[in-house]
């Protein structure tokens, strides 16, 4: 038989650690549904093959999933195309609409990027090293306004993006009422932007997951400026996470 290789190979990987018997399905549902409701409506920005999509519909929600790589979004379709609560955007996201470059790692699409910085720093770093963007693709770029727009107010958005979190938010004019965005350590300015950017926009409060733990570190909402010592204090090592951010009343 012959073996998948290139693209093919990598998404193959990315379901069996993402959506395989070992990932952490019932810590992800259990995080979620402090956020999410049956009937609520979701953004998932940067869906890549679907993990929190799927964790998404276990919590009773309806999703709207951006995807602009061809080979995560071939598996989102086979996966969730049939789901009538489901819709499925073939775009990025960012602070206009219209297009963006997107760097392709083809080997491990799940850290393909918008941003040219990332990429930068990521070549080199502890952590990151073999990682190679190989090839750019231009993609439809929307905002996070237009598909409030376009879909509603979502209860929920999460956005895992690779360094373009500071952008997508950019592209937001208004408080939703909870949202969760991913960090790493090679590029710390980004989620500084990222809290920036909310404490502009409304009173919220602020926790964080490091890496797939789907586990809170604080375990109650902090303000900006304690949640950005946190992320400033981590170690390199740390790598990423999801910051997870509530609006308070």
């Amino acid at each position: 038989m012959t073996r998948p290789k290139g693209t093919a190979a990598a998404i193959g990987r990315s379901l069996r650690i993402y959506r395989g018997a070992d990932a952490p399905h019932a810590a992800m549902d259990a995080l979620y549904r402090r956020f999410v409701r049956p009937g609520d409506l979701v953004f998932d920005i940067g869906a890549h093959v679907g993990d929190r999509v799927a964790a998404f519909r276990r919590c009773g929600a309806r999703v709207v999933a951006l995807e602009p790589q061809p080979g995560p979004l071939r598996a989102l379709r086979l996966l969730h195309g049939r789901d009538p609560d489901v819709t499925l955007v073939a775009a990025a996201a960012g602070d206009e609409a219209g297009e963006v470059v997107f760097h392709l790692n083809v080997a491990n699409p799940t850290v393909s990027s918008a941003s040219a910085a990332f990429v930068a720093g990521a070549l080199g770093a502890p952590g990151w090293e073999g990682q190679v963007w190989d090839r750019t693709i231009t993609v439809p770029a929307t905002t996070l306004d237009r598909l409030v727009a376009e879909h509603g107010r979502p209860a929920f958005v999460k956005i895992d993006v690779e360094g373009f979190e500071d952008r997508v938010l950019a592209g937001l004019s208004a408080p939703l009422p909870a949202l969760s965005f991913e960090f790493t350590t090679i590029s710390r300015d980004v989620a500084l932007r990222c809290l920036d950017r909310l404490a502009s926009l409304g009173a919220y409060g602020f926790d964080v997951a490091l890496g797939e733990s789907q586990s809170v570190s604080f375990g109650r909402f902090v303000g900006r400026d304690e949640m950005a010592a946190h992320l400033m204090a981590l170690p390199q090592a740390a790598n990423s996470g999801d910051v997870y951010a509530l609006l308070r009343p």
